[in-house]
């Protein structure tokens, strides 16, 4: 048995996938979402949205959470249009519903060290999507770089929301639940800059000052360099940086002691 416990902080879908697999190789896995994935109250814009695919040169999505929930609707990848993504999670993802390069053009960044809006657009063709059109599935709220980028180039943007993004509610459990991984010291693998912004908050509303020192003494596991920056902002004492993929995730956290 692994001797430090490893808190998987994705949201619920993708979290407990990794726990299972990190649990089958006996390594002792908890998951703590710092994020909460909801469907939209109303979905009829992204609906409408994805009976005209063949509207558009690409269609950008920019997680794997948006790539589920516009699926929830689609069942034939429309044949001509791009399908682009940020990383392998999302490569992953469009895979599972029948979209891989064997029947589709996917467009993902070339560095694995560093995915994301700005290492996407270094591979997108962007004379050949001057003058079209782009679709980009995406939360509710994010960041416009890639939207902003491709208008700069000419391409005409819609952006249409495919899920709703939250941090979950502190109740009692959950705040007891994290004073005892603070408590464990165990690593903790963190996806996403928002969502350790909010451990923060979520560690000084449970914990106070003394749990949130003892927390940044943790090693975080991150996979991607603006995770890391954030982490080292906060001053967190270790913090090791992946490659893209849950691959990457795992053989990290098969190499700590």
């Amino acid at each position: 048995m692994k001797k430090t416990p490893v808190v998987i902080t994705r949201p619920l879908a993708q979290a407990e996938p990794l726990a299972a697999r990190l649990s089958a190789q006996s390594i002792d896995a908890r998951v703590f979402p710092l994020l909460d994935i909801q469907p939209l109250p109303d979905s009829g814009a992204l609906r409408a949205a994805l009976t005209r695919l063949t509207d558009y040169a690409m269609v950008a999505f920019v997680s794997p959470n948006a790539i589920d929930a516009a699926f929830a609707y689609l069942t034939v990848w429309p044949a001509g249009v791009i399908a682009a993504v940020v990383g392998d999670g999302s490569r992953q993802a469009l895979a599972r519903h029948g979209v891989t390069d064997a029947t589709a053009r996917v467009v993902s960044p070339a560095d694995t060290r560093r995915t994301d809006s700005e290492t996407l657009v270094e591979v997108l063709d962007l004379p050949s999507l001057a003058g079209k059109k782009v679709l980009i599935v995406r939360a509710e709220t994010g960041r416009e770089l890639l939207a902003d980028r491709l208008r700069e180039a000419g391409v005409t943007v819609e952006q249409i929301a495919a899920y709703r993004r939250s941090s979950p509610v502190m109740d009692k459990a959950r705040r007891q639940q994290l004073q005892d991984l603070i408590a464990e010291d165990c690593d903790w693998v963190i996806t996403s800059s928002e969502a350790l912004r909010y451990l923060k908050s979520a560690a000084l509303e449970a914990c106070g000052d003394k749990g949130w020192a003892r927390l940044r003494e943790a090693c975080l596991i991150v996979p991607h360099e603006r995770i890391a920056e954030t982490a080292r902002e906060l001053e967190f004492a270790v913090v090791i940086q992946t490659v893209s993929g849950d691959e990457a995730l795992i053989g990290a956290i098969q190499s700590r002691p």
